[in-house]
């Protein structure tokens, strides 16, 4: 892995984290057994009818003081070390 050349303005530390953050809805429909159609004994939540993506977000996070970044300034305000 290459090393990071990116710094934080506020503390100077270069360990820095790429995230995305995503929001969902689960629909399950209702029926005469377990909740969903594809249930049919047990209820299991990775076996949903219908998903919806409602946000998502993409930031860079200092490890250090925990400070958030919008993405889009990488390579504009984040000092090279």
């Amino acid at each position: 892995m290459n090393s990071n050349n990116y710094q934080c303005p506020i503390c100077n530390c270069t360990d820095l984290t790429l995230r995305y953050e995503a929001s969902y809805v689960y629909s399950y429909a209702i029926d005469s057994d377990a909740p969903g159609l594809k249930n049919t004994e047990e209820f299991l939540s990775f076996l949903y009818d219908k998903r919806e993506q409602k946000d998502d977000r993409t930031y860079i996070e200092c490890n250090s003081c925990g400070t958030q970044y919008p993405y889009h300034l990488l390579n504009k305000y984040l000092n090279r070390s």
